[in-house]
């Protein structure tokens, strides 16, 4: 049996779509969530023949290159959407609207989300998995009220970040400014 580098061929897979002129290309590590695949490849093409010319590419590179074939193709007649699935990796390549209304990256949102750059040099995320701690934070919108406080101190930052993320998006600074004392002072 060989041993496919699924990492390699989901960074291939994306510099072939960035060299046809795919738009918004990102690998999705997906492996710590799913057993469906290591890592998704997602990409946008504004038409058919564009769609078909990335998904055609990159089966065909893969066969002669690296002799891996796919295990499952669908969409193949879909002028919209085209999926590929080599086992640990799965590639889209879909049209803008039905990223826009599938939006895969909110779907796996809690996957690392690679950016494909084709000047830099793309290396294999650490192994090594990082503490990350997890506060639940919800601002109700009538009261602007902190419902649950973080477990940890260090929680703090992470929670400030976010509430200024969503007081970026809503435009209020006060909801950061309240939310930030009434989590400090619930610390206390």
């Amino acid at each position: 049996m060989v041993n496919i580098d699924f990492f390699k061929l989901a960074v291939k897979a994306a510099k072939i779509a960035d060299d046809k002129k795919a738009i918004e290309t990102v690998i999705l590590d997906v492996k710590d969530l799913t057993t469906i695949a290591n890592y998704f490849v997602v990409t946008t093409a504004e038409s058919a023949p564009q769609i078909n010319a990335i998904s055609g590419d990159i089966e065909k590179t893969f066969k002669s290159e690296d002799a891996v074939i796919p295990v499952r193709r669908e969409g193949i007649s879909s002028s919209t959407w085209r999926v590929i699935d080599y086992g640990g990796l799965v590639v889209h390549v879909m049209s803008p609207q039905v990223r826009a209304s599938y939006n895969l990256e909110s779907i796996w949102r809690e996957a690392k989300i690679i950016n494909i750059n084709a000047k830099e040099q793309i290396k294999e995320p650490e192994l090594k998995k990082k503490k990350t701690i997890k506060a639940k934070v919800k601002i109700s919108k009538k009261t602007k009220k902190v419902t649950k406080k973080p477990a940890k101190k260090s929680v703090k930052k992470i929670v400030k970040s976010k509430l200024a993320k969503k007081a970026q998006k809503t435009g209020s600074k006060k909801t950061v400014i309240k939310a930030s004392k009434k989590i400090s002072r619930k610390k206390k």
